[in-house]
């Protein structure tokens, strides 16, 4: 079993990518704002319940997917410094269980960022939807940088179109079907 984790900022196209990489590979997509919005209603985002549900969510399900073989995307908002813990657990839910971890860091640089998070598509789900919010999440996270002691795919995909990128990565990993 293979696990892609497409990290970067928001709107830099990870969900975008996944289904492109889904489409070609068969893998199946589990993006962050599945366990996001199952239980941001409930539980107000970034408190203790919020974070320990999301998470507990997420490592059960790659886990199991892990036990079962089942291939699998995921995406994530890395930011250096918060998330580190996050992500271990993640790729040991999926590494005791029998599977790897493919790392790929998404970037674009802002102007393109702040064209992409206003795009229609990103109000399907509770995703982040202005400019304003672009800006605070690059002025306060560092959202570029690798996961440290982890291999990363980097790919700069501001002039790169979704199919080329998530060709890139399937090639690099050896994802065909």
């Amino acid at each position: 079993m293979k696990l892609v984790f497409l990290y970067g900022a928001p709107a830099v196209g990870k969900l975008s990518v996944a289904e492109e990489i889904a489409k070609r590979t068969g893998f199946k997509v589990f993006h962050n704002h599945l366990s996001i919005d199952c239980i941001a209603p409930i539980f107000e985002s970034g408190s203790p319940s919020f974070t320990k549900l999301v998470e507990s969510i997420e490592n059960a399900v790659v886990a199991e997917a892990a036990r079962m073989g089942q291939n699998l995307i995921t995406t994530f908002c890395y930011a250096k410094g918060l998330d580190e813990e996050h992500v271990e657990k993640t790729a040991r839910s999926v590494e005791e269980n029998g599977g790897e971890m493919c790392f790929v860091l998404l970037r674009a640089d802002a102007i393109e960022l702040e064209k992409r998070i206003v795009q229609e598509s990103r109000k399907k789900y509770g995703k982040a939807k202005t400019v304003e919010q672009m800006r605070h999440f690059l002025r306060n996270y560092d959202l570029i940088s690798p996961i440290p002691n982890r291999e990363s795919l980097q790919i700069d995909n501001t002039n790169i179109p979704v199919e080329t990128t998530a060709q890139r990565i399937i090639e690099h990993f050896g994802l065909n079907r």
